[in-house]
């Protein structure tokens, strides 16, 4: 466990990588746009989506669906999560809620939610087959991938919740029982298998039909309360999202309805006032910690373990479309379980202790400033996670940049808390990856 009074007042966030690009005719993105994010390979998907006519959001979706083969520690098809888009040209801006919920009669496994959101999501706003957003997971899965020093030093952090269950073990174990290193290839064969439902068949496979079956079964078996009637009933949430002002910025973040959506509304709350001045002149870092504390106190927040099982990512694209996304498994790995068959493994179910705090943390937003993104990018894992965003949209309400390298710093704790941001100032955007993990920012064009 970790005091959170401690991590508040560590009071360093987030620094400047990857690629910084102008366009053709003043554009502030390549052709192919942005895509910023923890994993390597699965931002390098999401990519790949983005150079061969994908929009935002058809990325968004194949990097989550790629995290959850290469970093299922954060991203699993039983985990769920929070997305905001601004599709700007169409004068569209939602929020979507797809947080995995408890079941009906509770125990210990979440209904999970992240195959159902995206699916809304990319049917929404995407331009692709939903066939082209899922396959490249499906082939990672079954053909194998090299395990990143991302899922390197969350395995490193999560060796005893993998050695309990018989699917994580067979993956990420040698024969000697220790976590296997990065740069090692490895299969999830099962997990393929259900992709490639879920890519023929559509989200719904998920929910209805074989794999939902395998999940109730296994859940019944292991003292779980997952039922048919929760999986088919799983509805994502679509709706405004929640509205603050910084500076000149007008900041969408997830509704408050939402924990996310409180959390990070009281933060801003102790760093500028109802018409978005800064309610100090001081040091911004030392602003956001004291911020950050002040939000943490107020909800009775004193300690958390130090990895939620939570990762960020953003997308934006040369027409205009921005995507932010945050997920969670409310814990590494969720609950640890894997039901047999499926390769899914189960989230904490939110009510279990801690584990529902994890979603408090989860922080994607859009920045927009005369009619144009600003920032796109997302905070996850704890409140350094949040505080990172925090700093961010403080610093461009001061008019500083935020996207020269050093302008940012990191949470010091990463990979658990980590900030992923697109921002763009002066005609430049960039991608951002949180410098103190293992993160990527790439470009889908040329």
């Amino acid at each position: 466990m970790i005091c959170l009074r401690i991590l508040a007042t560590a009071a360093v966030f987030l620094s400047v990588a990857a690629c910084s690009m102008m366009g053709d005719s003043g554009s502030k993105l390549p052709a192919g746009g942005l895509l910023v994010g923890d994993e390597p390979d699965a931002v390098e998907a999401g990519a790949q989506v983005l150079a061969h006519g994908g929009n935002a959001a058809d990325a968004a979706t194949a990097t989550y669906f790629a995290l959850a083969v290469t970093y299922p520690v954060a991203a699993g098809l039983g985990g769920g999560g929070l997305c905001i888009v601004d599709d700007s040209a169409r004068s569209r801006m939602e929020a979507f809620d797809f947080l995995a919920r408890d079941a009906g009669h509770a125990g210990p496994y979440a209904v999970p939610g992240n195959v159902a959101g995206f699916a809304l999501m990319q049917a929404s706003y995407g331009r692709l087959p939903w066939q082209r957003v899922v396959s490249p997971a499906e082939g990672a899965g079954a053909a194998g991938f090299v395990i990143s020093q991302a899922l390197a030093a969350r395995l490193a952090g999560s060796q005893n919740v993998i050695r309990l269950d018989a699917g994580l073990a067979a993956e990420f174990l040698d024969e000697t029982g220790h976590v296997r290193p990065a740069g090692t290839l490895v299969t999830a064969p099962a997990l393929a298998q259900s992709l490639s439902g879920i890519r023929t068949l559509g989200s719904g496979s998920f929910y209805r039909g074989p794999i939902a079956n395998a999940i109730v079964a296994y859940s019944e078996g292991q003292g779980g309360k997952i039922s048919i009637e929760d999986l088919a009933s799983y509805a994502s949430q679509r709706s405004a999202p929640g509205l603050v002002r910084v500076g000149n910025q007008t900041v969408y973040l997830p509704a408050s309805r939402t924990g996310a959506g409180r959390f990070v509304g009281t933060l801003l709350s102790h760093l500028v006032d109802a018409n978005g001045q800064a309610r100090t002149i001081g040091n911004p870092n030392a602003d956001v910690a004291s911020a950050t504390k002040g939000s943490l106190d107020a909800y009775g927040i004193a300690t958390l373990p130090r990895d939620l099982g939570a990762t960020g990512f953003a997308a934006e694209d040369s027409e205009g479309l921005a995507v932010a996304c945050a997920v969670t498994m409310n814990g590494p790995f969720g609950s640890g379980h894997t039901a047999s068959g499926t390769g899914v493994t189960l989230a904490n179910a939110p009510s279990q202790g801690e584990a529902g705090l994890a979603a408090a943390f989860l922080t994607p937003v859009v920045a927009v400033s005369d009619g144009a993104v600003s920032l796109v990018g997302a905070g996850a894992g704890g409140p350094n996670g949040t505080a990172g965003i925090a700093l961010a949209l403080l610093r461009l309400a001061r008019g500083e940049d935020v996207i020269k390298p050093g302008a940012l710093h990191s949470t010091g704790i990463a990979p658990y808390d980590t900030v992923n941001v697109i921002g763009c100032q002066n005609g430049v955007c960039t991608a951002v990856p949180d410098p103190g993990a293992h993160g990527l920012g790439a470009s889908g064009g040329p």
